[in-house]
């Protein structure tokens, strides 16, 4: 790769919430950047200057580097001195890693590598995924040399694993500050990778194997997945026990060595809904806390639903005709303040209740304009939030949105309310 940020080519293959966003910061320094990606709506969109996502400040980031002919969406790979792949890795079946979209995002770039070039996986992935992608390209591209072990001094092709680690909703900021890890393949191969990030990242760039950078986004992703499960079951327990989990939640992070997190209606997001799955499958017989805190967290929507039905059979005993009560479900993300329905427990558990009570349940989902193709199947609508909260008779928050939060309404004594993440 040239070391001149003008005379640079970044190739970002994938173009979602961490595609768009690293290829945004890349043209922000004025370095030629070529997204790539599969979806028509999301090129067009880009190309024109906005965002198919939301994310603070990133619209106006694209915006410019678009204007400024430092920015450009295309649906297949051009030559570039540097390829950064940030595709999905879903599972399928039982928990297995789907790693189809890592592969053909290989596969895609094959055929314009040339010597000098580096190929960076973002992709959350199972440990190993980065040596199989090198697999890829070396049956695809047999006239290069790409780093089969540590030991390689000479290749054409640097490759290394940098798993991205930002928060949803202040991508901006932490791709910029945030520390990297660089998993190169050879010690060269994380310099490489370690020249590409340092145009923007002012964090600190650690070194490590591929391996160990692989697993070290899976072991941050299922700390956290862990003590979710922590909060998730001692919400379950206080119910049983008849206690209000957030005082006392609140009262024992007073405690100077203890910070429990809040419970909610379960987990998601593709990271850390994912993720500890791939420790799972690769270590089934080690990873015991890691598995029963995804089993957890799993079964947490399906304990809200049936607090929901309970609400639901307490109207009808009232005198109630259940054909005619309505449910108003707030929240679809999976988390506050952004439109990513990735892995979705809200989302799980209104599409079920849809399910379960045809034509009775209204989603209010601020942050998007429209239902998702998933929910086709079901008789579900958008509402607005004033007029579903007084016409429902079930009110179920699920995600805690600044407009839920902010509005703290008086309800009615005929209404009954669950809420999944104690703001009213």
């Amino acid at each position: 790769m040239t070391t001149s940020n003008q005379e640079t080519t970044i190739s970002v293959i994938g173009l979602g919430y961490i595609g768009l966003p690293a290829a945004a910061m890349f043209a922000s320094r004025r370095v030629k950047v070529i997204g790539v990606d599969v979806n028509q709506h999301a090129i067009d969109t880009i190309n024109q200057g906005k965002i198919h996502i939301v994310e603070p400040e990133l619209d106006m980031i694209v915006q410019a580097a678009v204007s400024g002919g430092y920015l450009k969406a295309t649906n297949k790979p051009e030559p570039a001195d540097a390829f950064l792949i940030a595709v999905p890795t879903p599972f399928k079946g039982d928990h297995e890693p789907d790693l189809s979209y890592v592969l053909a995002a290989s596969e895609s770039i094959a055929p314009v590598l040339k010597k000098g070039d580096v190929v960076i996986l973002e992709s959350t992935s199972p440990v190993g995924t980065t040596e199989k992608m090198v697999e890829v390209l070396s049956k695809a591209r047999p006239d290069l040399k790409f780093p089969q072990s540590a030991a390689d001094e000479e290749m054409d092709v640097h490759v290394a694993y940098c798993p991205e680690r930002v928060l949803p909703g202040h991508v901006v900021r932490e791709l910029v500050q945030n520390d990297r890890i660089i998993g190169g393949l050879t010690k060269e191969c994380s310099q490489k990778a370690i020249d590409v990030y340092r145009i923007f990242v002012e964090g600190e760039l650690l070194i490590t194997d591929a391996r160990t950078a692989e697993m070290s986004k899976l072991t941050e992703n299922s700390f956290r997945d862990v003590n979710i499960a922590f909060a998730n079951e001692l919400s379950l327990i206080c119910d049983k026990l008849g206690i209000n989990v957030w005082e006392l939640i609140k009262l024992a992070n007073h405690h100077p060595r203890v910070n429990i997190l809040q419970p909610g209606c379960g987990v998601g997001g593709h990271c850390i809904a994912v993720d500890p799955w791939f420790i799972v499958n690769k270590t089934p017989e080690q990873a015991k806390i890691v598995r029963t805190a995804r089993e957890i967290n799993d079964h947490k929507p399906e304990w809200v639903q049936e607090k929901v039905n309970g609400l639901i059979q307490e109207l009808v005993s009232a005198g109630r005709k259940q054909s005619e009560l309505k449910i108003a479900c707030l929240g679809l993300a999976f988390k506050p303040d952004i439109d990513d329905l990735r892995e979705s427990p809200a989302l799980e558990i209104t599409r079920n209740l849809a399910q379960q009570y045809p034509d009775q349940v209204i989603a209010v989902e601020p942050n998007i304009e429209k239902l998702p193709g998933s929910l086709s199947d079901v008789k579900l609508k958008l509402g607005q939030l004033e007029e579903t909260l007084d016409s429902a008779d079930v009110v179920v928050i699920l995600v805690d949105h600044k407009q839920f939060k902010e509005l703290k309404p008086d309800l009615k004594s005929s209404q009954r309310l669950f809420d999944a993440k104690g703001i009213w």
